[in-house]
């Protein structure tokens, strides 16, 4: 696609741009979106925690990260299509109060005493099922609030918002959790509730205008349409591919850590620290996207991603002190935000208003469906061999995936057909 199709495709307001953090609707949607996700990060640190204390069982607790996870996987599709074709505010909205009864229930069991690992991974699914609604329908929405201009900007600051939400939502999440159980979910409900809140105060439109003419289509035929969009991009469908594994890998070295922390004897406060930790490289890493985005070759910028985060998690095998393993999840934590940066602004330039959900939606599968199964994988390594050895699995399988990338298709895919506009489209975009 060229540059000129991909400005045919902006739909910001028009004329010349503000100062973006004068623009009331899009502070109002990015606080209220940067408080739903703090409220997601608490909750998604609890599950396993609660689950781990009171059973014992990795096993038990890697189901219920399955549960929260299997959305990613099964809802992606269907969820983008729906996005397309509703009103996007409407849909975060019931996103929002859905989440808050469902939470609650977390809450009044905890409160009562009652801990049933079913319960929570039945809640766990549904959080997460109506957090890929929202998330999809928010992503789509910047563009319609914000002038062409500042696109890339609105987009870095939404991922160092979504850093902020993990520095502050997990190791939050951890502590609420050691001083009482429900609290977390308490947490969550209000945090949802000022989401909601702040949607009903956003004046603008969330989309364009859709085309009504003719038959409506079937939900199969619109996804449909997404996939064939992203299908006919090789060097892309390449990248999607890289990044599944690399996510797939991220999710057992997660689990590996809360396992490790406690087959050392410690708190569960030690993996805040270590969240903390991380949490500020994602967030300096998602600022100095733009950097990122000059460079010439995405290509060369996944096999060197890749490459750093091998020799990161290779580091994390032979290092047991909570702090430096926090700034090593630090490094980690950096490139992937700025990874997540470039994605972001090169889907959301190039992609029609009306294709948004359902491509976003096509790349999230691609990309983070498959953590389910590292979740499903991670229980099983872990019971089998430990959190030492499986992180050295994790590692190990790292090394091999940017030999991959920096021979195979990553690199061959990345055709002048496929990202022509790359260097110019990431210069304008800074």
């Amino acid at each position: 696609m060229s540059v000129a199709d991909v400005a045919r495709h902006e739909t910001g307001p028009p004329g010349p741009p503000g100062p973006l953090r004068k623009n009331r609707e899009f502070l109002l949607l990015w606080s209220g979106a940067g408080m739903s996700f703090l409220g997601t990060r608490v909750t998604t640190a609890a599950y396993p925690l609660i689950v781990l204390w009171h059973t014992d069982s990795p096993l038990a607790m890697s189901a219920v990260a399955f549960a929260a996870l299997l959305p990613l996987l099964l809802v992606q599709l269907p969820a983008g299509a729906m996005v397309d074709r509703w009103d996007r505010r409407k849909v975060m909205l019931a996103c929002e109060a859905g989440r808050v009864l469902a939470v609650g229930t977390v809450a009044a069991a905890l409160a009562t005493g009652r801990v049933w690992v079913v319960h929570l991974a039945v809640v766990a699914f549904v959080e997460a099922s109506f957090a890929v609604f929202y998330r999809l329908a928010e992503r789509g929405a910047v563009r319609n609030l914000v002038h062409p201009d500042h696109l890339s900007t609105a987009l870095s600051q939404n991922e160092a918002r979504g850093r902020a939400a993990g520095l502050l939502g997990q190791p939050g999440g951890i502590l609420l959790q050691s001083l009482v159980r429900w609290a977390p979910f308490l947490f969550s409900a209000v945090a949802y509730t000022l989401s909601l809140l702040s949607l009903l105060l956003i004046r603008k439109d969330f989309q364009g205008k859709r085309q009504t003419a003719g038959a409506p289509k079937k939900l199969v035929g619109e996804v449909a349409e997404g996939l064939r969009w992203l299908w006919k991009r090789r060097f892309m469908r390449a990248v999607l591919g890289c990044i599944a594994a690399t996510n797939i890998l991220f999710t057992l070295l997660g689990m590996a850590m809360i396992v490790l922390v406690k087959e050392q004897g410690r708190s569960p406060s030690w993996l805040a620290v270590i969240m903390g930790i991380s949490g500020v490289g994602g967030i300096l890493g998602a600022l100095a996207a733009g950097r990122w985005l000059r460079d010439k070759s995405l290509g060369s910028v996944m096999v060197r991603g890749i490459t750093g985060w091998a020799l990161l998690m290779g580091a994390m095998y032979f290092v047991r002190n909570p702090v430096l393993l926090g700034f090593l999840y630090a490094g980690a934590a950096s490139v992937g935000a700025a990874f997540n940066v470039v994605a972001a602004v090169y889907q959301v330039r190039a992609t029609p208003d009306e294709l948004q959900g359902r491509v976003a939606a096509t790349g999230n599968l691609i990309g983070s469906g498959t953590n389910s199964l590292g979740a499903l994988l991670g229980g099983v390594l872990l019971a089998g061999l430990g959190a030492g050895p499986t992180i050295a699995v994790v590692g190990v399988s790292m090394a091999a995936l940017a030999v991959f990338a920096a021979v195979g298709p990553v690199r061959k895919g990345e055709r002048a057909d496929d990202l022509t506009d790359f260097t110019a489209l990431a210069t304008r975009s800074t």
